[in-house]
């Protein structure tokens, strides 16, 4: 009962997240040109680390009421390898699907409400290299935000405005980094989601690129994070 409860969570969490974030950068476009700065990039790049500041603090506290939902199947996956949370195959199982159809819905709901005159801004990842460079491409992305969010929730500060920030700016930087190549997408569930959309969900690109490489990186960054970051030796018992 817990995994689909946990699952059920994941499904309206990940529908959120995808509903939201596909208008951040419509957000960035309208308060830029708002505030004149429409022609500064980093001004830009700001403007959006503040979107993503304030949309991962509210989401988080979003997650703690569904008990620990999460929208990004490679975050689940991360902190499984690592050795923390309470997931098991079974419960993975459960939820990965559960996040993907959650993201077609979020997707097809903002088609939906989207003013026509924005539709173009709408959008996932795409890609824009060849197949094997994309995929190194997404999964060493994707390998990088992963350990940053193990390093920043796990052995960085703990107050959840300054986690926020961290973990804001290092995924606008890696948007940036990687948006000549795949996008990027970081998150399996969001690229199928909209690859459903665009009639591309069930190709070997899409699979390859967006879910195999992703998870290899997510799970690699756990990986290396237990070697940096060793658990504990558990105490010994007196004789």
């Amino acid at each position: 009962m817990g995994a689909i409860k946990a699952a059920i969570g994941d499904a309206v969490l990940t529908f959120m997240w995808v509903f939201c974030s596909s208008m951040f950068g419509l957000f960035t476009s309208l308060i830029a040109t708002a505030l004149g700065v429409q022609h500064l990039f980093w001004a830009s790049m700001f403007i959006t680390t503040v979107l993503f500041f304030i949309f991962f603090f509210l989401f988080g506290l979003i997650a703690e009421f569904f008990g620990g939902a999460s929208f990004n199947p490679t975050g689940t996956a991360s902190f499984y390898a690592a050795g923390f949370g309470g997931d098991n195959l079974f419960s993975m199982a459960l939820r990965f699907p559960a996040q993907a159809a959650g993201a077609v819905g979020g997707a097809l709901a903002i088609l939906e409400v989207m003013p026509p005159q924005y539709k173009h801004m709408l959008g996932g990842p795409t890609l824009k290299v060849d197949l094997h460079t994309g995929a190194i491409a997404e999964g060493l992305l994707t390998f990088l935000i992963s350990f940053a969010v193990l390093i920043i929730f796990l052995r960085g500060p703990c107050n959840s405005i300054v986690q926020n920030w961290l973990l804001a700016v290092v995924t606008v930087t890696l948007v940036v980094t990687g948006s000549k190549y795949t996008g990027p997408s970081m998150n399996p569930a969001n690229a199928f989601g909209w690859a459903y959309v665009n009639k591309w969900h069930d190709t070997w690109e899409q699979f390859y690129v967006y879910w195999i490489c992703p998870f290899i990186g997510a799970i690699l960054a756990a990986w290396v994070f237990r070697l940096v970051f060793p658990p504990p030796a558990p105490k010994q018992k007196e004789a």
